[in-house]
């Protein structure tokens, strides 16, 4: 299998497009750290991983927090001996959900949250698993954006600036950790059917998109997770400071 070996860290890997990431790679080799908020759920995710002869361990986590980040990575080496790669996954949506209004009209507060989870989290994941990649050598890290970041779309600044911020962060990573064959990447999704129990409400909302797709139809968790696993193996070696849109056609990059 194209991940055997190797040692990968998801965040926000409980619960829809995270814990879609969490399987695949896991089916395709890894050993698997899920860190999650959602410390119950995260714990029934990483045992149908195990019960499908996967190997995946779950590690409750407040990414908010660097010194829980680390107390992860390091649990993480040690039960695996090892860390390859980082999806710095967790973000607002999968923890807070978004205030949708004019950018002036925006909480001060929820501007603070969104950045303080879609991308200083990710700042103290890369820091957290830094040592790890280069004792192993190298790495990939693959920082989860969103297309609505090509797109400019309304009532969301903050969500979207944020997400923004990831990919020059992401970029600057990438001239600075090449020395350490490290590779840093970023993933941008579409709007995606996620939701476990989506209302008619979400899945309206899901649909909404699909006019303005090259390819028409509702995106979801399996339509990313072939991305994620081809940056986190050998297939990708040469690939890096690169952004990676996946929404069928929606944006262009």
């Amino acid at each position: 299998m194209r991940l055997e070996g190797k040692t990968v860290i998801v965040s926000g890997a409980a619960h829809g497009i995270g814990r879609a990431y969490s399987e695949r790679l896991a089916a395709d080799g890894a050993n698997v750290a899920l860190l999650d908020i959602d410390g119950g759920r995260n714990e029934e995710v990483a045992a149908g991983i195990c019960a499908k002869k996967g190997r995946a361990i779950a590690i409750k986590t407040d990414v908010r927090d660097l010194a829980a980040f680390e107390r992860a990575a390091a649990q993480t080496a040690k039960q695996f001996g090892a860390i390859n790669g980082l999806v710095n996954n967790a973000g607002m949506l999968n923890v807070i959900p978004i205030t949708r209004c004019n950018f002036e009209d925006i909480p001060d507060a929820e501007w603070d949250q969104a950045f303080t989870l879609n991308t200083k989290a990710a700042w103290y994941g890369c820091k957290s698993v830094l040592p790890y990649l280069r004792q192993a050598g190298g790495g990939s890290i693959v920082n989860i954006a969103s297309s609505t970041v090509f797109r400019g779309v309304p009532t969301r600044a903050h969500y979207v600036a944020s997400k923004s911020a990831l990919i020059g962060f992401s970029r600057t990573l990438a001239r600075e950790l090449g020395a350490s064959w490290i590779r840093v990447n970023v993933v941008c999704p579409g709007s995606t059917l996620s939701e476990e129990q989506p209302t008619d409400d979400t899945v309206a909302m899901r649909e909404a998109p699909v006019k303005v797709r090259c390819l028409q139809r509702v995106e979801k968790p399996a339509d990313l997770v072939g991305t994620i696993a081809f940056l986190m193996s050998d297939d990708s070696a040469f690939i890096t400071g690169q952004t990676l849109l996946v929404d069928g056609g929606s944006a262009f990059n």
